[in-house]
């Protein structure tokens, strides 16, 4: 592969067997391709428009939580259903959260998407109610969990999921959190983590938690973004997984240490849009 200017779109990639060894045009294409899709106009077609409506940040954070939960599945899917939930929580889903009765549950047993059913949502919806009204809300309980993981956030996320599941709850439910240390990749919460955490001029995250990082920040690995960084050489590992996601982030952060989530726009922009 051989990498080229192009001055419309910054950097292009074409054909060349020796491209990928050289790692400063690799560095030129992934700053480039983050600036370019790291703009307003992602908005349109992602789940993150269902946290832009709010302004108050426990609104943010808990739209935000739930839209990423369920954020596998075709993009509109997602969109229909994290919007229908907000629907049911009368657009303000902090009051909700602090203040249902079981009669408000009513709609929410009938919810479905794909397999996270009704009572995958009751279950969610009570767990939300005791982290903000007796453990400082989400931003608390991921500072919490994450504090001191700083070569290893995925024994946060696996402490942030046994914390979340303290109370009531069927079993099943518990698969709709990941556990790193089980060996799952994450995506949707290290997803969930970047638009919480990393801010900047663009806009397209929140960077309302200011008491998280942005360097510890782990890649949200998807097929997409994996497939791209394949073909980049930054990633060697054959499976989706955990390991994945560090050798991963362990790269990305010879790009950008302290913005490595940053770069997950590149990826994905290369991967899904470009079909790179």
């Amino acid at each position: 592969m051989e990498i080229i200017l192009n001055a419309e779109a910054g950097i292009l990639v074409k054909s060349h067997k020796s491209a990928f060894s050289e790692k400063n045009r690799v560095r030129e294409l992934l700053l480039a391709k983050a600036d370019l899709y790291n703009n307003l106009s992602f908005i349109k077609s992602d789940p993150i428009q269902i946290p832009r409506r709010f302004s108050r940040k426990e609104d943010i954070e808990i739209s935000a939580f739930l839209a990423a939960v369920i954020a596998w599945g075709q993009r509109t899917t997602i969109i229909n259903s994290a919007n229908r939930l907000m629907m049911w929580m009368d657009q303000s889903p902090y009051e909700f959260v602090m203040n249902f009765g079981e009669r408000d549950l009513k709609p929410f047993e009938k919810f479905v998407h794909r397999t996270f059913n009704g009572d995958d949502c009751l279950a969610f919806l009570h767990a939300l109610k005791r982290i903000y009204q007796c453990e400082g809300g989400l931003e608390t309980l991921f500072q919490t969990s994450l504090k001191g993981e700083k070569t290893n956030p995925g024994r946060g996320l696996s402490r942030f999921k046994a914390s979340f599941f303290s109370g009531d709850h069927l079993h099943r439910t518990r698969k709709h959190l990941p556990d790193p240390l089980q060996g799952s990749a994450a995506k949707r919460m290290n997803m969930y983590l970047r638009w919480m955490v990393r801010k900047d001029a663009a806009g397209v995250d929140f960077g309302i938690w200011k008491t998280i990082n942005p360097a510890i920040l782990y890649i949200p690995l998807d097929v997409h973004t994996a497939r791209v960084a394949r073909k980049l050489g930054m990633l060697k590992r054959k499976q989706n997984d955990w390991k994945a996601v560090m050798e991963l982030t362990r790269n990305l952060r010879k790009v950008d240490p302290a913005d490595p989530a940053r770069l997950d726009f590149a990826l994905f922009g290369l991967g899904a849009f470009e079909k790179f």
